[in-house]
């Protein structure tokens, strides 16, 4: 996988010209290994999958504000010369996503909002056990046990443990703070794109009457809620999350 705007990404070519680019992003803590493979390949379209600054393989540190995760992400396009795409982001990422919907709506051809909503508020044992390495892994572990559905695979869980623990506590805790001052709720009527909002009905972190605001406040926006599926649905259920992906950009003129 090649680096871009020191941006280390995955890069899908599953469909030509005719139809838009996807760009996933992910949330607090978190890779590319975040999006399952079903959604990373989606048939029919160039999928691009990014590690945001500081997280998995990309060079860096992490951030803290959504508003500079963005201009990073706007950098990567650049550097790759994607001048317009549909982005889907999951619980930050939806919320970077949604930023550039607003700031950047020339470049933003359709939003995937996924386990997301337009203000995203960190509660504040977490936010303070992620400041030091002594309760770091305390604070994973309880992430992880708000993350995912009583009815999730106990090895996919241990597997995103995993995952998150390797993450350093500062680009954790940052992600913590730009997703703890993230609030647009009297700005998400502004958003006018084609927009798909989805989450798993067993979310706690992200529940669904955030999905349901976001549905109800951005115009037209569809709304997508799986069964058995927590915070992590892409995880989770990564078949029937492609599919109404899928589905969905179908329907986005190119």
């Amino acid at each position: 996988m090649p680096i871009n705007a020191d941006t280390y990404y995955f890069a899908h070519n599953g469909g030509g010209g005719d139809r838009p680019p996807v760009v996933l992003i992910h949330g607090a803590g978190g890779t590319y290994l975040n999006w399952s493979s079903e959604v990373r390949r989606l048939p029919g379209y160039r999928t691009y999958a990014i590690d945001l600054p500081g997280h998995g393989k990309s060079a860096g540190c992490g951030l803290q504000s959504v508003s500079a995760y963005a201009e990073a992400v706007l950098a990567w396009l650049d550097a790759v010369d994607l001048p317009r795409a549909v982005f889907i982001g999951h619980s930050m990422g939806g919320a970077i996503a949604q930023h550039l919907a607003l700031h950047n709506a020339d470049q933003v051809l359709g939003l995937g909002l996924v386990g997301t909503g337009a203000r995203l508020r960190v509660h504040p044992e977490i936010l303070q056990n992620t400041t030091t390495e002594n309760t770091y892994r305390t604070a994973v572990d309880k992430l992880i046990q708000l993350a995912f559905s009583p009815q999730t695979p106990p090895r996919l869980v241990e597997l995103a443990s995993d995952r998150m623990a390797e993450t350093r506590p500062t680009v954790l805790h940052g992600d913590f703070v730009a997703s703890d001052a993230f609030n647009i709720m009297d700005q998400i009527t502004g958003i006018s794109q084609p927009t798909l909002v989805v989450c798993g009905i067993d979310d706690q972190l992200t529940p669904v009457r955030y999905s349901q605001f976001l549905a109800d406040k951005i115009p037209d926006a569809q709304l997508e809620v799986i069964p058995d599926a927590g915070h992590m649905v892409m995880l989770e259920k990564p078949q029937q999350v492609a599919e109404v992906l899928v589905a969905f950009l179908n329907e986005i003129p190119f």
